[in-house]
């Protein structure tokens, strides 16, 4: 009799899972199967945050199979040894996956597949996560792209994401089940202090992503592009997670917004070029730019950048990390992540300008603290989108781009409900006030209750300053091409 292991990865869902269908389109039974594999562990492998929502999918997973006749089975150590002991143990012939992109895993995933298949076995890899592969979009010229607008305009020209498979209704199960190790999912999530309340904003798992997709696009898709500025509305999808760790798959986004759109009367070219799909393309461009420039995560992209003169500052880095800057927008935004472990995109894109530009830190400290607390980090979008701040990655121009976080928050907060809801300390200061409380008369900070140094601290930089020195040292350094 055939029996299939279905190895789960970064695609914890039964909808629209490619290695899923084709293991059932083999006939026989599937074992579907988790494992910790330690050799994968990294440098830039998911932190805290992320391994916190992976053990949580995981017994969504584990209960979704249930519900089918079906259970997950669960081991630990190096892949190839893991799949080796199970195909021994249950007399398994084939063995199915998604894709990953990430360099090392990826070329992990190659020799493997070799080795597999050199022992008999039927070894199969397939797409998944992406709309569209890395290999399939090329310019003119035949190269990889480097700039979004173009990106965009070939994969609406040239690609159709097809319709996504449906769940199945039942799994055909083994006769004898090997034995799981239910250690594994326990032992997944580190215990940190500023994990505790992950829960009270998150709930993974595919049937979470799918309810939370309804409620994007009953709520906030029609004034998305407006919206999405705005760090104190509910203004964006919020399924970056659900994304990173496939409890959703893109083409399942892209076809439930298409269906939204065309009951509202959009025509086909206006929602496939709408801000949230764009916005959802960035996320293959970022995949692409990876896996053409596996350097990435270490190097810049743009080589002048390897002269940039960067400080090494611990106090400053540790101030920013924990939100203690002295700048409100800045601050806020570290908060939120460390409480809910994401944070609002405009945010995100201010805090890094302070701690590359502002500070002049390296951008790899910054990524390598997003990929530990951010539930959705993702090496692809997480290493785009620093060296795109830093001004040394793709798409970056102008590279001598600064935000003002002041200015950023007076524009996108002008009411202050972001600053105010996670910076509570500075509640009681009036707008005009908020976002620079340095600046603020001594009696008003004093009828506001807030002492900076005390209760608030002062600004750890100098905006004008430090925006000033940042520039001379990227006016010193060779000229990007």
């Amino acid at each position: 009799m055939k029996l299939s292991i279905l190895w789960f990865r970064q695609d914890l869902r039964l909808a629209d899972h490619s290695a899923l269908q084709a293991a059932l389109a083999r006939g026989g039974a599937v074992l579907p199967l988790y494992i910790d594999a330690a050799e994968e562990e990294s440098a830039w492998a998911s932190g805290g945050a992320g391994r916190w929502w992976l053990g949580q999918s995981l017994q969504a997973l584990a209960a979704e199979l249930a519900t089918r006749g079906s259970q997950l089975l669960v081991r630990r150590g190096p892949a190839l040894r893991v799949l080796q002991a199970l195909v021994a143990e249950s007399g398994a012939d084939a063995i199915f996956w998604t894709r990953r992109y990430e360099p090392r895993l990826a070329a992990a995933d190659l020799t493997l597949q070799h080795t597999l298949r050199e022992s008999g076995l039927l070894a199969e890899c397939r797409g998944g996560r992406l709309l569209a592969e890395p290999e399939q979009l090329r310019t003119q010229s035949g190269g990889p792209f480097q700039i979004f607008t173009p990106y965009w305009r070939a994969f609406l020209r040239e690609i159709e994401p097809p319709l996504p498979l449906s769940a199945p209704r039942a799994l055909p199960v083994p006769a004898h089940w090997p034995a799981s190790d239910p250690a594994v999912l326990a032992e997944l999530v580190p215990h940190r202090h500023w994990m505790t309340s992950l829960a009270a904003h998150w709930r993974p798992g595919e049937a979470a992503a799918h309810a939370q997709l309804e409620r994007f696009i009953d709520g906030a898709l029609e004034r998305y592009a407006d919206a999405r500025e705005k760090p104190a509305v509910a203004g964006t999808s919020r399924l970056s997670p659900h994304l990173h760790w496939g409890e959703l798959s893109p083409r399942q986004i892209w076809h439930a917004v298409g269906a939204a759109a065309a009951a509202r009367g959009r025509s086909a070219a206006e929602w496939r070029s709408s801000k949230f799909l764009s916005e959802l393309l960035w996320r293959d461009f970022s995949y692409q730019l990876l896996h053409h420039w596996p350097t990435l995560p270490e190097a810049p992209m743009r080589a002048a950048f390897a002269a940039f003169p960067w400080r090494e500052d611990a106090a400053q880095l540790q101030a920013w990390q924990r939100g203690e800057t002295g700048i409100p927008l800045v601050d806020a935004g570290m908060r939120e992540l460390m409480a809910s472990g994401w944070m609002h995109n405009r945010v995100r894109m201010v805090v890094a300008s302070f701690l590359v530009k502002n500070l002049r830190i390296h951008w790899r400290a910054g990524a390598q603290w997003f990929l530990d607390t951010l539930v959705d980090a993702d090496l692809a979008n997480n290493t785009q989108g620093w060296q795109w701040s830093a001004g040394c990655g793709a798409d970056a121009a102008p590279y001598f781009r600064i935000f003002n976080p002041v200015s950023q928050a007076q524009k996108f907060d002008p009411q202050g409900h972001y600053v105010r809801r996670w910076l509570p300390e500075l509640a009681a200061l009036p707008d005009a006030h908020l976002q620079a409380p340095w600046l603020a008369p001594p009696l008003l900070l004093a009828s506001a209750g807030v002492t900076l140094g005390v209760h608030y601290p002062y600004p750890i930089v100098d905006l004008a300053e430090s925006r000033r020195q940042a520039l001379g040292a990227l006016r010193e350094m060779p000229r990007p091409p």
